[in-house]
């Protein structure tokens, strides 16, 4: 794992998150169910295959993901969250709340970003439910 270039929180969540594929793959995994490289290569930001590839090791080398492979094909590996990427959803809901007030176009219902802003711990909890792998 590379080191820190500092030890300010911000510093080491940005050396993690600092570019917009992470929190979209996280995004994807979350919204769209998404589990495998092959449903993220999918998604309309047309993200490059190596740097797909290079932003699922880094999760999973920070503790962020974890992969199993799929019991249906040993060739296809499944990504689910962590406890430790679980701790984001907090922070991404924040997000959604503020990109949302300032996208003008913004795909987020009105609706959704109220139930953000009065029930962010049950959409927390209903969205941690959905996101656990299968226990073995």
């Amino acid at each position: 794992m590379k080191t820190n270039r500092s030890h300010c929180p911000l510093n080491y969540a940005l050396e993690i998150f600092g570019d917009k594929w992470t929190l979209l793959i996280i995004r994807d995994i979350v919204v769209s169910k998404k589990k495998t490289f092959g449903e993220f290569s999918k998604s309309p930001e047309n993200i490059a295959t190596n740097i797909l590839a290079n932003r699922l090791q880094i999760l999973e080398k920070n503790g962020i993901l974890s992969k199993q492979v799929s019991p249906e094909n040993n060739k296809v590996y499944l990504y689910y969250l962590t406890p430790k990427g679980l701790d984001l959803l907090p922070t991404m809901l924040e997000m959604v709340v503020w990109g949302a007030k300032y996208d003008s176009e913004t795909a987020a219902s009105a609706a959704l970003i109220e139930r953000i802003k009065n029930d962010r711990s049950g959409i927390i909890r209903e969205l941690s439910a959905n996101l656990r792998p299968p226990q073995a």
